[in-house]
């Protein structure tokens, strides 16, 4: 399984290094399409469509809203995902209380809507976007802050979680995550924002304001994880596919950045360190 894992790894890294760093706006749109729609394919199987073409026929509808998106305003969009989250949060602490209400198929079918939608609109309202935060002007430079905050809260979730997780977050929901791996992710991530900020030379102030975006994103990322968690455990499955040999599916990988990313990028916008790109 190891080796499974770390050839996958391999292979995985130089594309997705190459899609999101290397091609030009259009081309970073299509590829990260291409990835929410098989994302919106496993996701078909978590909201109970059984059967391929029923997948299929999802994700291709998934693919032809996200062409109709193209010049929606990401703004808004983005505020819409921020109210999803809102919403997701109630969700996931009173489950299994409530999955009356989301548990059929058409519903829990929307629900990818609110999840992978804005974070398509984020990405590329960051990578389209003039970002100019202390010395840093390339916009790229945030699409790979927002990964390290997701990959330090986790590996910071991880070690806190394993020296002092006594106090079960969601056990009904993730019962391996703990309330001390919250609170050391996050701390993990003011230590990568403050190392961010004084990369860039920002200003004290933009420093603490980037470290408190970074905080509400890293928590939200908790969210996204858990959201997944819960739509896998209603259904009665361990991974949303078997796409990445040794990983699961790409929802398996993505479900954090699927809350982090549009929440940053609002929070970007709206600090005046991101202006949309025309």
């Amino acid at each position: 399984m190891l080796k499974t894992r770390i050839i996958t790894a391999l292979v995985l890294a130089p594309i997705a290094i190459g899609g999101i760093f290397f091609l030009p706006p259009l081309g970073f749109a299509l590829f990260t399409g291409a990835i929410i729609t098989l994302g919106a394919w496993e996701w078909a199987n978590m909201s109970g469509i059984e059967g391929q073409p029923g997948r299929v026929l999802y994700a291709l509808a998934f693919a032809g809203l996200l062409f109709a998106l193209r010049q929606a305003p990401a703004t808004e969009v983005l505020w819409l995902s921020v109210l999803w989250w809102l919403v997701c949060f109630t969700l996931v602490c009173r489950y299994p209380a409530g999955s009356g209400a989301w548990g059929a198929v058409p519903v829990r079918a929307l629900m990818g809507v609110f999840v992978l939608v804005p974070a398509w609109v984020g990405l590329n309202h960051l990578r389209t976007g003039t970002l100019q935060f202390g010395e840093v002007s390339n916009s790229l430079l945030a699409i790979l802050y927002i990964f390290f905050v997701v990959w330090v809260a986790d590996i910071g979730a991880y070690f806190a979680g394993r020296a002092f997780g006594k106090a079960k977050l969601a056990p009904r929901v993730s019962p391996g995550k703990s309330w001390a791996g919250v609170w050391g992710g996050l701390v993990a991530v003011l230590v990568l924002a403050v190392a961010a900020s004084a990369l860039a030379s920002a200003s004290v102030f933009e420093a603490l304001l980037l470290m408190l975006a970074s905080v509400v994103t890293g928590f939200v990322s908790v969210l996204g994880d858990l959201l997944e968690s819960m739509m896998k455990r209603f259904r009665g499955i361990k991974d949303s596919s078997q796409l990445l040999p040794g990983h699961g599916g790409i929802m398996d990988r993505v479900d954090s950045l699927t809350a982090a990313i549009p929440v940053f990028a609002l929070l970007l916008t709206l600090l005046g360190w991101l202006v949309a790109g025309s």
